[in-house]
């Protein structure tokens, strides 16, 4: 058996077919990290150089 930490709890948790929930330890953490997504408390950081190119859009 493989165990792994919960991503978002830093509990143990069986990384196998039967959790369903992986790689969280349950569908709380897993809803909870969603939120997280979903509130912005994660962000992934913007490359300036990428959307420096787009038009400006001052209205």
């Amino acid at each position: 058996m493989t165990t792994i930490t919960c991503p978002r709890c830093q509990k143990q948790t069986e990384w196998s077919t039967d959790n369903p929930y992986r790689p969280f330890c349950s569908n709380r953490c897993k809803m909870s990290d969603l939120d997280g997504w979903l509130t912005e408390e994660y962000a992934l950081p913007a490359n300036d150089e990428e959307t420096s190119d787009l038009p400006i859009d001052d209205h």
